[in-house]
């Protein structure tokens, strides 16, 4: 309640002048503000909040800053020097404020014309970042937009190997600018080549099929493995027969394709759309979405099954991404700079997908930040219902990189049942600023929490009852920790890297079926609001555990990281010694010869100029 909050309140700064005020007579409240502000001037801890974030202002002040309170009208200006960013108060002695007055408002008007220490906002826009001096503290850093935005990490992950031994295809899924002509392009060449996989895959399946049915059966007689192989080939009513032709032209791609990831495709210079005609690859696309999303069958497609194994088998020794495909080919479009899963669809389609990035009124174009990232179509489900994890980092200096992972995480559910044939963002975005719009759909297993959120914790009490228990520890938590540092050594050129500024990031995952996380996108500036039980603990604990890291390391070797533990700290590189004996130029001139003139015999002195 407001009453039982305000004793918090009181007994907090109770706390706080029992451990700073020395042995003295009874303090009136102006006396005790005065005190309190002269203390945090001369330890320079004045603070200056941006936004709503009542834990971080919380957690200063039991530190023993004082905050530079903004008006509500002022907001956050840009002007940041001592005298420019001022309180919107009447000019009035502090001696004559009213008794009722918050003592914390009092202290406010009392540092209104120091300058702040510690910024804390939203946005690193909302001051003049340049303008800062080399000791004011800021939550955010300049120029981070190469793993921030969607379009900055699809475009710059590709350099990883330039900078990591790794392959990002390992942890993030493939995606295109596609608003850029090569992008598009490229895209256009992996949705083909994607779909000549699924074929493969789909003739694959039916092998499979074959073995369950005998193996819930028991033994069957040739003669019945005979009439099971031909109810493939049968003309049944209602059901679409496909020639065996477009297994072949599969194949085809696919061997291609195949040749292009093992680099036998260099003096040749071929891509495996060039294999197939236009029309063939219109023919081979139509086909395939009457095959996968119709109920369509093969011809003969039994005869293909080892083939197919041999191809495939090859291709996913080849790309770490073909257990994540799937076979319906989906793609997710979004904008390559916005957050909270705004505008962001699904399609499995090419057409669809190319029509609705090339209409400007829903998706403008002109700064070529739209990005389509490959759908993982087989992840982890918790039952029957798809789920990402939120997982907190820190980064406090660029230059040596110093990376602070959380330990603790959370789980977000979507409110739907998965099912691919259905694209709808209630089933296959988990972002709860999406499904806060969505009412738990009834068939949902009622063992999900109502509020759709999970604790790290309570994920591995689950892990731990389906006999997978050291999965966390072993396979999640350190590829998780793995791909940020990838990440954060990618982008570290890009990055400004400004000595008292630090950063709180927010990264997604999504699990596969093997467990394996997959990098997703990263947040600046993370939502901090506690919107059901889950958030309103841990985003508390990451604000209070982010303020010990950042305003205590410098004062005490020792201090309490809270529940971040450090994930890469770069070595600092010795420079060489210099000495200036060891250095001597050795040499001599070499003087150019010139032709000596004609000397003149014939010039008149007497001729006027």
């Amino acid at each position: 309640t407001h009453s039982d909050s305000q004793e918090k309140r009181k007994d907090e700064l109770n706390q706080t002048v029992a451990e700073e005020l020395p042995l003295s007579p009874k303090l009136d409240k102006f006396k005790l503000a005065r005190f309190l502000a002269d203390k945090a001037i001369k330890e320079k801890k004045i603070f200056t909040i941006c936004g709503p974030y009542p834990v971080i202002r919380r957690s200063l002040r039991k530190k023993g800053w004082v905050e530079r309170k903004l008006s509500i009208k002022t907001s956050c200006l840009r002007s940041t020097g001592s005298r420019s960013l001022r309180v919107s108060v009447k000019n009035s002695d502090a001696s004559g404020l009213d008794s009722s007055d918050d003592i914390h408002d009092i202290m406010s008007r009392l540092v209104r014309n120091e300058e702040t220490s510690f910024f804390w906002t939203i946005k690193k826009d909302a001051i003049n970042y340049h303008n800062l001096h080399c000791d004011q503290m800021l939550n955010h850093y300049a120029k981070t937009g190469s793993f921030t935005t969607k379009i900055g990490l699809c475009l710059n992950l590709r350099h990883l190997p330039w900078y990591v031994p790794a392959n990002p295809n390992t942890f993030f899924p493939r995606c295109y600018g596609i608003c850029m002509d090569d992008e598009k392009h490229a895209f256009i060449e992996d949705f083909r080549n994607t779909a000549a996989c699924s074929i493969l895959k789909w003739v694959i399946s039916l092998n499979t099929c074959d073995k369950i049915t005998q193996k819930s059966k028991g033994k069957v007689n040739k003669e019945d493995l005979g009439q099971k192989k031909d109810s493939v080939d049968s003309d049944d009513k209602g059901v679409k027969q496909l020639p065996g032709k477009l297994i072949d032209m599969a194949c085809q791609v696919c061997e291609t394709y195949l040749g292009q990831m093992e680099h036998e495709d260099i003096d040749t210079a071929m891509d495996s759309s060039a294999v197939l005609s236009e029309e063939e690859w219109k023919e081979l696309i139509e086909q395939y979405y009457c095959l996968i999303h119709e109920g369509a069958v093969i011809c003969s497609a039994h005869n293909y099954i080892i083939q197919c194994q041999k191809i495939l088998s090859k291709i996913m020794s080849t790309n770490p991404q073909q257990d994540i495909d799937g076979n319906h080919n989906i793609w997710i479009i979004k904008p390559g700079a916005k957050s909270r899963g705004r505008e962001i669809v699904c399609k499995n389609r090419l057409d669809d997908i190319l029509k609705l990035v090339e209409t400007t009124d829903q998706f403008p174009i002109k700064d070529h930040k739209w990005v389509v990232q490959k759908y993982i179509e087989t992840p982890l489900l918790i039952y029957d219902t798809k789920f990402d994890i939120r997982q907190w980092f820190l980064v406090t200096d660029w230059n040596p990189l110093t990376i602070w992972f959380y330990k603790e995480s959370y789980l977000r559910f979507s409110t739907q049942r998965f099912n691919l044939d259905n694209l709808d963002s209630s089933i296959h975005l988990c972002n709860n600023s999406i499904q806060k719009h969505y009412k738990n759909a009834e068939d949902r297993n009622p063992l999900l929490p109502w509020h759709n959120m999970w604790t790290s914790t309570k994920f591995q009490e689950y892990l731990q009852k389906k006999g997978r228990g050291n999965i966390w520890r072993n396979v999640i938590y350190p590829s998780m920790k793995k791909a940020i540092t990838y990440t954060m050594r990618m982008a570290q050129e890009s990055v400004e890297p400004r000595k008292s500024s630090f950063e709180l990031y927010g990264a997604d995952f999504i699990l596969g079926e093997d467990f394996k996380p997959w990098l997703i996108e990263i947040n600046t500036s993370p939502t901090m609001f506690p919107s059901t039980p889950v958030t309103a603990e841990l985003c508390a604990k990451v604000q209070e555990d982010t303020i010990k890291i950042v305003t205590e390391k410098k004062h005490d070797k020792n201090w309490d990281t809270g529940k971040f533990e450090l994930l890469w700290r770069q070595p600092l590189l010795d420079l060489p010694p210099f000495h200036v004996t060891d250095l001597f130029v050795e040499g001599f001139g070499i003087k150019r010869s010139r032709q000596k003139a004609a000397p003149i015999t014939n010039f008149n002195f007497l001729e006027t100029l």
